[in-house]
Order: structure tokens, then sequence, then C-alpha cells
């Protein structure tokens, strides 16, 4: 399959504009599988959880359905970061289109610096969802540095990590690169770039997305600061070989018995 990582840099509070902008880029390459950023149709600092709620959008709202077409109309599954909001209650979330019409959710778990000002933490366990025989799981951003998350992920089946984010510090791009190969997954970090200062806080993205293999090749990483479309061939079924050597089973020798702490 074709799977492609999307960076570039959200203009904050543009929710159409943005959302232009990706439908743009989604149409210059094909590929099975897209992953953009997260909170790629708003932006990432705001000021305050009301502004925050105000360029919020709901899981079935009309506006992915443009998205949710082009979804069918490429057969290719797409999954975009966005402020979630659900009733009065706001969540990091990430939306995953699939070609057959799903919309599939993930909120953000570990949520990271002021974004606990903002959101509430994801109250649902991440989730594998089996699309045309590949299975995949979400994760969003600062969820990279607890290795539980990659690691429930992968016990649940999981072929392909898709891992919007918003990166500003710099250990994720080499840390998800252990991610894969302690699990034994693909790994798609999309990643914004340039920068927002708002909110008292000047941050500056780092790009640098990348998909990596189960044995951790970096099989394509983006740049720090340029606006990029990544397609790759890979093959769903190598995450499933979890043999490290003839005698060693990646998830299968684990020792849950010997990890607790006394």
């Amino acid at each position: 399959m074709k799977a492609g990582v999307i960076q570039f840099a959200p203009e904050f509070g543009d929710v159409t504009g943005n959302m232009d902008r990706i439908l743009a880029l989604l149409a210059l390459k094909d590929a099975d599988l897209f992953v953009l950023p997260e909170l790629a149709l708003s932006g990432y600092l705001f000021e305050s959880r009301e502004e925050a709620l105000g360029l919020a959008q709901r899981a079935d709202g009309q506006e992915f359905d443009e998205l949710a077409q082009l979804a069918r109309e490429k057969d290719a599954t797409i999954v975009v970061g966005f402020a979630e909001r659900a009733g009065e209650e706001l969540y990091n979330s990430s939306v995953m289109l699939t070609p057959d019409g799903r919309r599939e959710i993930y909120r953000k778990i570990q949520l990271f610096y002021r974004e606990r000002e903002i959101f509430l933490p994801g109250n649902m366990p991440p989730t594998v969802h089996d699309v045309a025989g590949v299975r995949l799981g979400m994760m969003i951003c600062f969820d990279w540095i607890y290795p539980e998350v990659a690691r429930s992920l992968a016990l649940a089946g999981a072929d392909i990590l898709c891992h919007g984010s918003n990166l500003v510090l710099p250990y994720c791009p080499d840390a998800m690169v252990t991610r894969s190969i302690e699990n034994r997954v693909f790994s798609m970090t999309a990643n914004r770039i340039g920068s927002e200062k708002r909110a008292g806080e000047d941050l500056t993205f780092i790009g640098m997305s990348e998909i990596v293999s189960p044995k951790g090749e970096i099989l394509s990483r983006a740049g720090t600061g340029t606006e990029e479309v990544v397609v790759v061939d890979i093959n769903p079924a190598a995450a499933r070989d979890k043999a490290v050597t003839p005698y060693n089973d990646i998830l299968n020798d684990r020792r849950p018995d010997m990890y607790r702490l006394s």
C-alpha cells in the first residue's frame, strides 16, 4: 500500500482556509492512507478554552463532509487532527475518515504543557480500526513519550501507528523509531511546520514528519521547515512478524508478571 504524511503550517483560526489547504495538498498525490498534523484545522496556541470552543468541530460536523467525500473518491483513509467539541466538552482529537464512510475518533490521552488548560484528557482507550484488512491505530503528539500508548495499540493488533503531531521538542522523531522497533509496527508521524506567537508563548514547530518501518528504518523524513507531501510504499504485513530472532517474539515474550512494582 501507499502511505503518506502531510506536513504544512496551519494558519491560526482559519478553519476554512486550513481545510482548503488540506484538500489541495491531498490532491497532489495518491495514497491509501494519509496522516495530517495535530490540530490541523485550528492552529495550536489558544488564548483560552472559550477561544478553542469557538474554533472546534463536532466529529460528525459538516466541516468534514468534503474531506470524507475525497476519502471516498480517492479510496483513501485520511487521519486529521482537530479540536473536538462534544457537547460542552473539548478534546484534542483525531478523526479517521475511511473510504466506506466511517468516522473513527481518538482523543489525546497525554496532554502536553498548557493543553491541560484548554482540553480534557482523552476518555477512551486507543483503539485499532480495520480498514480494508489493514489495522490502524491513532496517537497524538505527546502520546509518544509514554511507551504504553504505542504498546497498547500493538497488543491490540495495530499494523500502523497514525501519529498526528505539533512537535516542538527535538526528541520525538528518533523516539518514534524506538516505538516502531519495540513493537514491530510502522509509525507515521505527521508534524506541522512554522511558528505561533500567542497566549504569551512563542513556539516553533520542528517538522521532520516521517514514516518508519517495523525494523526502525526511516523510510522517509521531511525537512524542518518545508511544506511536503511524502508518500512511500509499505507492506503492512511486515508488522505482523514479531520475531526478533528464531527464539524471540517481541510481544509473546513479554513478562507482565515481572513488571509490577513491589
